[in-house]
């Protein structure tokens, strides 16, 4: 598997190489966002870590762009400890973040744990693996959701909450018990990572985010699919 590593600190990007080769994979190197997006244009990349603060193109507008076609997992290096940096990085599309400074087997073990949940999604076989609540329906082994017979494109993190929901309708899950679920870590300041995450599934899933018909909030304690919909 490739890796596409964008830094403007080279140090940092050669650090970040020599780690991720010892573990097998290859590796492109980017120093802006502007090389960035060349790149995933002429090369077959599985996974892209991004820095926030570049010259030319930053971070966070590179992972706007390759959204806008990609769904290869992202994660944001960022030298800034503030959840606004964060959350804005998570907004536009980033599945996780590493703060900097930050340790290299850390950042490794984030990256093989973004590459499973997207091989799963991306080498599912037929099957009939189904959670189904009024139109919206998960085909598991097919890894696709659909909302009234309509595809509806979600990336892994997005996927693996809804199934997770899907799985328990009625059940309610507290920010920290989905964080727990999905990330497998321990959920320590994670309201608003999860949160953004709902946020976007149900933009993807509702017609009327405000008004939704299976993505259910119960306030003071967490979310829910509603049964019976």
């Amino acid at each position: 598997m490739t890796i596409l590593v964008c830094d403007d600190d080279k140090e940092i990007v050669e650090a970040i190489e020599i780690y991720l080769l010892q573990e097998g994979f290859s590796v492109e190197k980017a120093y802006d966002g502007e090389q960035a997006l060349e790149i995933l244009k002429k090369k077959s990349i599985d996974l892209m870590i991004i820095d926030v603060m570049m010259p030319k193109l930053d971070g966070i507008r590179a992972t706007f762009q390759v959204r806008k076609t990609s769904s290869i997992p992202i994660i944001i290096l960022s030298a800034k400890t503030q959840d606004t940096d964060k959350i804005l990085g998570l907004n536009v599309g980033a599945d996780d973040y590493v703060s900097k400074p930050f340790n290299p087997l850390e950042l490794v073990a984030r990256v093989k744990s973004q590459l499973r949940r997207y091989t799963t999604l991306s080498n599912g076989a037929p099957g009939e693996t189904i959670y189904e609540e009024g139109g919206l329906v998960i085909n598991d082994d097919l890894k696709k959701v659909t909302v009234d017979g309509e595809e509806v494109k979600l990336t892994p993190i997005e996927y693996n909450i809804l199934l997770l929901l899907m799985k328990n309708k009625g059940k309610v899950f507290s920010i920290s018990q989905i964080y727990e679920a999905i990330w497998n870590e321990e959920a320590i300041g994670a309201d608003n990572t999860v949160a953004v995450h709902i946020r976007h599934i149900r933009e993807k899933i509702e017609i009327n985010p405000k008004e939704p018909r299976y993505l259910k909030v119960v306030w003071g304690v967490g979310y829910k699919i509603e049964a019976g919909v």
